[in-house]
């Protein structure tokens, strides 16, 4: 019913110094390929957005898609505690009014308060996609917007190809915005829809746009921006708009989006908040930041991108001897913020070119306070640089090397004992299994345990985790998230050195190892058991149960 959605006041959105951020990922983010959402994913996405503070989450095109008719249904019974869920359409059809329109019925059904509705901007696609004329394209947006005003909804009105519209025909793209607030708009997004325009570009059309608008208009007219990733600049596009009077930004978590994707908010909130003094979100919630784009990731099922700025696992990460020295003493050395601010932290990473100041450094990031002068450090270093001339790689492995490093100075527990291991694979016609078998001893008690897999790995890792769950409970929760194959030595064929990385995850933390040998099962076995041992060395260990059964 209308009486449920009855437009908010003005003063509920005071616009001091606001920058409003608009996140489209369950929408445009969607059509990122690869990434497909279910229903349940999609509102466990809104309401991670919606604890990390966003104003507008963009739900979906109710009527277009069943699922997103679902999606704004299943919000009306639980709704979102901060943030505005809004729904997506266009223009009414050609030739027809908005009162009649189908689609449009779908959208009120929504309930949402506030309604994005795109519309054309450029003349080529009014001429050549939606085969009518440019008079008509003007009254399909002018129909749609009073029609959703009258019937007590807010218009944000998307301006798509708004920046190639303008550059063939600047009258009549600015056209299209003029009838666009005349009817009700409150925000007008200028849209970048094929991610060809350059910042300077932006700078000037925004500049142009809100000229030609004027100061004088009886409406307080606001504009935003919607920036694809197809030339690479996305992210300062939207910086420069934000720089000439842009108040909303639209974008997705991590970017994602059709083709190179959209502008990261990821990468655009930090900055807007941290270093040009807009208030986007609170503090506490920035701290959020790192999670929430981390467990998106982790919801639509995608690995993160670990060089991401701000929130990438690399992206306060120090490698070279002299960075880890400098940035031990003052990380505004070699750190452009406080990576807390936006809940990452910094990381140490350890490979052939460390020094001892990266061996002190990262033991201190285990809570290993060592001494410089301690034998044990020297022996860690030699051994490194060691294991990495044989092919090891540690900076992507950094489970495996606090391993090493806690064996090096006696604090490695002796959790198990493999005694060994086979594997047997058996292919009949299309069908391909492996059955591996595992005998190890956990506290002086011996156990020989097998388990089949679609694969040697997949065996190999079930008949491990068969035989230490009884021991070992925690190990239930583990799961395999990525598993890369590196040939070494490429010239001796089959016969060359395999290096393998295992990634394992708790549904909390993730941890990576690594194993390298001339078998690839020999490598695969090291990183696994290896990445089973981290699991249950990252734990709380007084929470582990020991729970020896009876053999």
């Amino acid at each position: 019913m209308v009486s449920d959605i009855l437009p908010i006041s003005r003063s509920q959105f005071p616009m001091t110094n606001r920058l409003w951020i608009y996140d489209t990922t369950l929408r445009d983010g969607a059509q990122c390929e690869g990434l497909s959402l279910s229903l349940e994913d999609k509102l466990r996405i809104a309401r991670q957005l919606d604890s990390l503070g966003i104003p507008f989450i963009e739900g979906g095109w109710p009527g277009a898609n069943p699922k997103d008719v679902q999606f704004f249904w299943r919000l009306k019974e639980q709704p979102l505690t901060q943030a505005e869920v809004v729904a997506f359409c266009s223009t009414r059809r050609p030739g027809t009014t908005a009162a009649n329109d189908e689609m449009l019925q779908a959208i009120l059904s929504a309930g949402t308060r506030w309604v994005t509705l795109f519309g054309k901007s450029w003349d080529l696609h009014v001429i050549e996609s939606l085969k009518t004329t440019l008079e008509e394209n003007l009254a399909m947006i002018r129909d749609t917007i009073e029609y959703l005003r009258s019937q007590g909804r807010r218009v944000i009105y998307d301006a798509e190809h708004w920046f190639d519209g303008y550059k063939h025909n600047p009258d009549y793209a600015i056209k299209t915005l003029e009838v666009a607030a005349d009817a009700g708009a409150e925000w007008l997004v200028l849209c970048d829809t094929n991610g060809g325009t350059l910042p300077h570009e932006v700078t000037q059309v925004v500049c142009d746009v809100l000229k030609a608008l004027g100061t004088n208009r009886e409406k307080s007219i606001q504009l935003g921006i919607h920036t694809h990733n197809d030339s690479g600049v996305a992210v300062a596009n939207a910086l420069a708009a934000v720089r000439e009077g842009v108040t909303m930004v639209q974008g997705t978590i991590n970017g994602y989006g059709e083709r190179c994707g959209n502008a990261n908010l990821c990468s655009l909130i930090p900055n807007f908040q941290l270093k040009l003094g807009h208030n986007c979100i609170e503090d506490e919630q920035l701290v959020r930041l790192t999670q929430v784009s981390r467990s998106i990731s982790e919801i639509v099922n995608l690995a993160p991108d670990d060089h991401a700025p701000f929130v990438g696992l690399s992206a306060f990460a120090h490698k070279g001897g002299i960075h880890v020295s400098a940035v031990e003493k003052n990380p505004l050395t070699y750190e452009h913020l406080e990576p807390e601010k936006i809940g990452n932290r910094r990381r140490i990473v350890i490979s052939d070119q460390a020094g001892l100041s990266n061996v002190l450094a990262k033991a201190r990031t285990f809570g290993m306070d060592l001494d410089r002068k301690n034998p044990a450090c020297r022996q860690i270093l030699e051994k490194l640089k060691d294991l990495e001339s044989q092919g090891y790689q540690f900076e992507g492995a950094e489970a495996s090397f606090e391993l090493l490093m806690r064996e090096a100075l006696e604090q490695r527990p002796p959790w198990f004992e493999i005694k060994g291991f086979q594997v047997h694979c058996d292919k009949v016609g299309e069908d391909c299994t492996a059955l591996a078998t595992v005998k190890l001893s956990v506290n002086g008690t011996n156990i020989l345990e097998a388990a089949e897999g679609n694969g040697p790995v997949s065996a190999l890792d079930a008949a491990l985790r068969k035989a230490l769950v009884n021991f070992y409970p925690a190990i239930a929760h583990f799961y395999l998230t990525d598993y890369k194959v590196r040939i070494l030595d490429s010239g001796s064929g089959t016969s060359a050195k395999t290096r393998v990385l295992v990634e394992f995850s708790n549904g909390q933390d993730r941890w990576t190892t690594v194993g390298v040998s001339g078998n690839i099962l020999d490598a695969s076995y090291q990183a696994v058991v290896e990445g089973l041992e981290y699991g249950l060395v990252l734990g709380d260990r007084e929470a582990i149960v020991l729970t020896v059964s009876s053999y």
